[in-house]
């Protein structure tokens, strides 16, 4: 008979912990690269928000200080313009005053002059006549050898200044007719042989533009001796008339009513 004993079962009690594997580990620290990454955004966002903030308040800020810096040099700029403006008015105002005075003064010295070789009585009715002739000098007989008449320069000078004070509002057209003038006599003195410069179409679209336009403009170029036949559409200044003193006289005259901004202006 066979024996046999109970085999002792020893138990033996293990702790066993799991260790995680390399690819947990792997996942886990990209999480937190990605968290750190998505912080570190978020402060660059917050911070580069508050610099551009800062920004744009200096931006207002400098805003401001330039547009008060314009201003300023604008007021100061229109104050400097308006100083200048008033001294060129007082200048101008001067100037008209020394001119109306030499006329004056040259007035009173012709009359002397002429009294002088006139008895008072033919003196004063020679006055009286020539106030007349400069009120019209159109009418002035060039032929008159008796009393006193106004000289043929004065009286193309008084023809021009009636057109000025005529026609003041429209100074850029008068300076303009004056030019115009001041060619049909120089083209004539240069050439008074020429036919085609001692004849003017009245109809003419550029005469009428610049020189018909004006009836004192037609009237100096008949005094300077050009005519007009009855009915006819030409001005004509026939070679036997031809005055070349006159035309030189009426040059002078057109240059000085060109170059004198106040020609006209002081003699009303």
């Amino acid at each position: 008979m066979c024996i046999f004993k109970e085999e002792q079962v020893i138990t033996v009690h293990v702790d066993i912990t799991e260790t995680p594997s390399a690819g947990f580990d792997s996942e886990q620290v990209k999480l937190k690269a990605q968290e750190l990454r998505e912080r570190a955004r978020k402060r660059r966002e917050e911070e580069e928000k508050k610099l551009e903030r800062e920004r744009e308040k200096e931006r207002i800020r400098a805003g401001k200080e330039l547009l008060s810096t314009k201003r300023m040099a604008e007021e100061n700029e229109r104050k400097r313009f308006e100083a200048q403006r008033k001294a060129e008015k007082e200048e101008e105002r001067r100037a008209r005053e020394r001119i109306r005075q030499k006329l004056q003064q040259d007035m009173v010295e012709r009359r002397a002059r002429l009294g002088s070789s006139m008895n008072s009585s033919t003196s004063s009715k020679s006055i009286e006549t020539s106030k007349q002739e400069f009120k019209d000098p159109l009418k002035v007989d060039f032929s008159a050898s008796s009393g006193y008449t106004a000289t043929k320069k004065e009286v193309l000078m008084e023809c021009l200044r009636s057109l000025r004070r005529q026609h003041e509002e429209e100074d850029e057209k008068v300076q303009r007719a004056f030019k115009a003038l001041l060619v049909y006599v120089r083209n004539v003195v240069s050439n008074p042989d020429e036919g085609m410069f001692r004849k003017i179409r009245l109809s003419n679209p550029a005469f009428q533009a610049r020189v018909g336009i004006f009836k004192e403009g037609v009237q100096f170029l008949e005094l300077c001796g050009f005519e007009r036949g009855e009915g006819s559409d030409f001005l004509v200044l026939p070679r036997n008339k031809v005055d070349m003193a006159l035309l030189r006289s009426a040059g002078m005259v057109l240059h000085s009513a060109i170059t004198n901004p106040f020609f006209g202006l002081l003699s009303k």
